[in-house]
């Protein structure tokens, strides 16, 4: 069939941006901390999200251009208005006291993760990333690699079209009272913690949040768990390349 030269007039007039895919919209529960801060900066910066927002129970200033709040109503996700996302990340990591904008973040409690995650497949989520710290020394090696808890399956049931899960390791947390035994007990700790296998010591938040911006960008569809030693081993070298060899196995 002959294409008349109106026609190719027309094609070229055409505005690029109606064919041009909506940009893509981020939602992030949990950017507190500094392992927050850090995916934050990192996330926005790269800029491939047309639009980011963070949870917050009161209304907040963002520093970052680009960066807006959704205010959320009480402390269960099971009763918010659905949103509109296409990609969400979920951190667990408490908020800094000394920070007002932190403290006005919503932080997601462990037990709140599948309330979470529905809501946020209600808000149109495709691809979820979920950051959960690492406590060392507890979890079986069969569990590092796999979904490590009922809460997890739940998760990947409701049908994200890729789901992420990124154990890093973390510091003890520092725990103080208690008498005497309970200090003898916090030094035998601190002599058994040298025990660890270097895979399995903290990683630096800033290295985190390159791992995670790289698996965002590389993971196929389907179900992909890091285990400690994994993010540990992408810190030590270039992300995208322990993310690639990550996503191969």
């Amino acid at each position: 069939m002959r294409h008349e030269p109106i026609h190719a007039l027309q094609a070229a007039a055409r505005d690029p941006a109606r064919t041009a895919p909506p940009p893509s919209r981020l939602v992030i529960a949990g950017a507190t901390g500094v392992l927050g801060n850090e995916v934050l900066r990192r996330l926005v910066g790269l800029q491939r999200y047309g639009s980011t927002e963070v949870l917050a129970r009161e209304p907040i200033r963002a520093g970052l251009r680009g960066v807006g709040s959704r205010l959320v109503e009480g402390d269960d996700p099971a009763q918010w208005a659905p949103g509109a996302a296409d990609t969400g990340l979920v951190l667990f990591e408490p908020p800094r006291l000394f920070y007002d904008r932190e403290r006005a973040l919503w932080t997601p409690r462990p037990g709140q993760l599948p309330a979470l995650a529905q809501w946020m497949r209600r808000s149109g989520v495709r691809t979820l990333a979920i950051v959960l710290p690492h406590a060392q020394g507890r979890l079986p090696e069969a569990l590092k690699r796999g979904l490590a808890s009922l809460d997890e399956q739940a998760v990947a049931a409701l049908g994200f079209e890729r789901l992420l899960i990124v154990r890093s390791a973390r510091k003890p947390e520092p725990v103080v009272g208690g008498g005497p035994l309970a200090g003898l007990a916090r030094w035998m700790g601190s002599v058994f913690k040298y025990m660890l296998p270097d895979s399995e010591q903290p990683v630096r938040s800033a290295k985190v949040a390159e791992f995670v911006a790289a698996a965002l960008q590389a993971a196929p569809p389907g179900i992909h768990v890091a285990a400690p030693e994994t993010v540990w081993r992408a810190a030590q070298g270039p992300a995208q390349e322990a993310v690639h060899a990550w996503l191969r196995r």
